[in-house]
C-alpha cells in the first residue's frame, strides 16, 4: 500500500493560507482542512486567543489578529506575511429581518463585515496572490464563502441576502479580470450546524429554539444541516491543483435546498 500522504489527492504541500473568521464554525473547519492537505495555515480571526489556540492544535499554523472591516487592521496582518498562495474570505456575520425591519445601522453592518472585508482583504492581499506562481507552477486561488442566500430569495433574510449576492458577484468579476493569474470561486453553503447558527437561534428564536432548529432541517431536503467539514472538503479542492480548470464558479452544498 502506498503512503496516503503522499498519494492523496488535493494535496496543498507548502502553499500558504489565510483564512479569514478562521477561528470557529466554517472558517475553523477550514483551517484544519488545509492544514492536513499540507498548507501552512494563518488563522486570521478578532478573536485572537481561540486562533491562537486553534493554531496550536492544528500544528502548521499561525494566528493572526483581523478585524475585516478596519483597513488598519488588515493591513498590519497582510505585512506579517511574505507570501500567500490561498485566501479564504470567510468571516461574516448575519441577521433577520425584512427591508421594513431593517435599520440603516444593521444594514450597514452587514454590507461592512460581509461584503467591504472582502474588498479590502482580497486587495491588500493580491499583489501576494499574484505572486503565487513564483513558488508553484500553480496560479493563487481565492475562495470565497458565500451562500445560497445570494442565490435565492429567502423571507427576513434582506441584508443578507444582499450581502452575499455581492460577493458572488464579486468572486465572478474578479474571476474575469485576472483570469490567467488567479483563480477566483464561492462556495454556497445552505444551514450548517456552526457557532454561528447557534447565535442565530439564541438572539432571534429563544423560545421556539428546537422548532426553528427543525424548520431549517426541514427546508433542505436531505433534510438535516450541514456540517462545517462538508464545507472545508469543498474549500480544500478549490484551493488545489485539480482545480486548475475552475474559475468563477459558484459551489453549492445545500443538501438540495436550491434544487428543489
Amino acid at each position: 500500500m502506498t503512503d496516503s500522504s503522499s498519494s492523496q489527492s488535493f494535496r496543498l504541500d507548502g502553499r500558504h493560507a489565510l483564512v479569514t473568521g478562521g477561528a470557529s464554525g466554517i472558517g475553523e473547519a477550514t483551517v484544519k482542512e488545509l492544514a492536513r492537505a499540507g498548507a501552512f495555515v494563518w488563522v486570521a480571526d478578532i478573536n485572537l486567543a481561540a486562533a491562537e489556540a486553534l493554531a496550536t492544535a492544528v500544528g502548521p499554523a499561525k494566528a493572526l489578529h483581523l478585524d475585516v472591516t478596519s483597513p488598519q487592521s488588515i493591513q498590519a496582518a497582510v505585512a506579517q506575511l511574505d507570501r500567500l498562495d490561498i485566501l479564504v474570505n470567510n468571516a461574516g456575520i448575519g441577521h433577520v429581518g425584512s427591508i421594513e425591519a431593517t435599520e440603516p445601522d444593521d444594514f450597514d453592518r452587514l454590507m461592512n463585515v460581509n461584503v467591504r472585508s472582502v474588498y479590502l482583504v482580497t486587495r491588500a492581499s493580491l499583489p501576494l496572490l499574484l505572486a503565487a506562481a513564483q513558488h508553484h507552477e500553480a496560479v493563487g486561488a481565492i475562495v470565497n464563502i458565500a451562500s445560497v442566500s445570494g442565490l435565492v430569495g429567502i423571507k427576513q433574510r434582506f441584508a443578507y441576502c444582499t450581502t452575499k449576492g455581492a460577493v458572488i458577484a464579486m468572486t465572478r468579476q474578479l474571476a474575469v479580470e485576472y483570469p490567467r493569474t488567479l483563480r477566483v470561486n464561492a462556495v454556497c453553503p445552505g444551514t450548517v450546524q456552526t457557532p454561528f447558527v447557534e447565535s442565530y437561534l439564541e438572539k432571534f428564536h429563544k423560545d421556539n429554539k428546537e422548532e426553528t432548529r427543525a424548520e431549517l432541517r426541514a427546508r433542505q431536503p436531505v433534510g438535516r444541516l450541514g456540517r462545517p467539514e462538508e464545507i472545508a472538503f469543498a474549500v480544500r479542492y478549490l484551493a488545489s491543483d485539480e482545480a486548475a480548470f475552475v474559475s468563477g464558479s459558484l459551489l453549492t452544498i445545500d443538501g438540495g435546498w436550491t434544487a428543489a
